[in-house]
């Protein structure tokens, strides 16, 4: 419960913070390519596993995967650098 106060207080001065413009190394990409590709066999290993166990279906299990590859692509394509949707500040200030 204490944790909450300094989190939310952390939460509010990142919305106010100043996006800088930030140009990666190729070495800083590769780094972030193979943690982040990863991350992605990780999560697809326990998408199957979800779906061996019969947590979800197999066509659920499926279009999961596919987020998850269809999300990997986007951050390539953006080397690698996270680009925070405006639309979701929005959605928290309400």
């Amino acid at each position: 419960m204490m944790l909450v106060g300094p989190i939310k207080a952390l939460a509010e001065n990142d919305s106010t913070a100043e996006v800088k413009k930030v140009e990666l190394t190729v070495q800083q990409k590769s780094e972030l390519a193979a943690l982040h590709k990863e991350i992605l066999e990780k999560r697809k290993e326990v998408i199957n596993k979800y779906v061996q166990f019969g947590v979800m279906t197999e066509e659920k299990g499926k279009k999961v995967i596919s987020h998850l590859e269809e999300h990997y692509t986007k951050m390539e394509k953006n080397g690698f650098i996270p680009k925070y949707d405006k639309h979701h500040k929005k959605h928290h200030r309400e």
